[in-house]
C-alpha cells in the first residue's frame, strides 16, 4: 500500500499577496519600457505629471476621491502646463514659447497624460488596499 504524502507549499505560494506583487512589478516594468518610446515633449510632460501625482499620493488626497472634482482637475492641468511653459521659456526664445502657449494640443496632451496617470495610481491604490484589508 502506497501512501501519498503532500509536499508542503513554499511560504510564498501559501499567500496570494505574493502573486499580486509579482504581477504588479511586471506591469510596472512593462509600463516603464513603453514610456521610453515617448517623444521628447511627451517625456517632459509625463515627468511633470508624475512629479505632481507623487505630491498628491497620500490617503485622503483628491486623487483617490470617488468622484474627483472637475474644477480641481482643470486647475491641476493648468499648473502642469505653466510649469511646462516655464521650462520651455528657459530652453528656447520667447517667441516660440508664446506659440506653444496658444497650442491647444499641448493642453490636451497634458490632460490625457494626467488623467491616465491618476487612473493607474487609483487602480493600484485600490488593489493594495484590498490586499491589506482581508
Amino acid at each position: 500500500m502506497c501512501m501519498y504524502i503532500e509536499k508542503p507549499l513554499p511560504f510564498y505560494a501559501a499567500y496570494p499577496l505574493y502573486a499580486g506583487m509579482e504581477q504588479e512589478q511586471e506591469h510596472e516594468k512593462d509600463l516603464q519600457k513603453m514610456k521610453t518610446y515617448y517623444s521628447k515633449r511627451c517625456a517632459k510632460i509625463q515627468q511633470l505629471v508624475e512629479d505632481e501625482c507623487d505630491q498628491m499620493e497620500y490617503d485622503g488626497s483628491m486623487m483617490f476621491d470617488e468622484y474627483p472634482d472637475k474644477l480641481m482637475m482643470e486647475n491641476l492641468c493648468r499648473k502642469i502646463e505653466n510649469r511646462y511653459l516655464s521650462q520651455e521659456n528657459e530652453d528656447s526664445d520667447e517667441m516660440q514659447a508664446m506659440d506653444r502657449r496658444r497650442n491647444p494640443e499641448v493642453r490636451d496632451l497634458i490632460r490625457v497624460l494626467l488623467f491616465n496617470e491618476m487612473f493607474c495610481r487609483r487602480c493600484r491604490h485600490r488593489r493594495h488596499r484590498n490586499y491589506y484589508y482581508y
